[in-house]
Parts: structure tokens; sequence; C-alpha cells
């Protein structure tokens, strides 16, 4: 019983660093390759935090967004110009800029 209380503690407490480390790692992203234009609005990005320019995106729901990041649209390139990006690295950043316009 013991053994059990103690892996159970310890994968709750992997879990939590980890979804910490996934939050970080989007407003790292968020601030190496997307920055350039979702803080000035450039060329018509949505600023991280005006709810009002993210609400129509946030009504299409995150895949939508997703995807839109990872292929591209309108004038944003695919991953935001950065090929070098992991899938997983643009939908954190993805979900980062998200969570800030809610």
């Amino acid at each position: 019983m013991k053994t059990y209380l103690l892996s159970s503690i310890v994968v709750a407490g992997s879990l939590l660093v980890a979804t910490q480390a996934y939050a970080a790692s989007g407003k790292d992203v968020y601030e190496a390759s997307c920055v350039a234009c979702h803080a000035s609005g450039a060329a018509g990005a949505p600023k991280l935090e005006d709810k009002a320019a993210w609400a129509p995106r946030l009504t299409t729901g995150a895949a939508a967004l997703h995807t839109s990041a990872l292929k591209g649209k309108g004038a944003m390139p695919a991953k935001g110009g950065n090929a070098a990006l992991s899938d997983a690295d643009v939908i954190s950043a993805v979900d980062f800029m998200m969570s800030k316009a809610k």
C-alpha cells in the first residue's frame, strides 16, 4: 500500500511539473518566434492580450487555430515563418496566446 501511495504521489508530481513546463514553453516560443507580429499587431496579427481581436478567432476553436498557425493563414506564414519549430512548439505557443486572450 505504501508503494502504491508513493507511486501515485510521484506520478501526480510529474504531471504538475510537466504542465508547468508546457505553459512556460508556450511563453518561451511566443517570445522567441511570435512576439514580433503579435506584440505590435503587424500584418493584422491579433495582439497578445487584445480580447476583442481574439474573440472571433477563439470561437473557431483551438483545433482551427492550431491548424492556422501550423499551415499559415492570410499574412501569417506556416509556423510563423520559423520552420525549425516543432508542431508541439507551435501548438504550445498558440495555447499560450489563447490563454492570454480569454
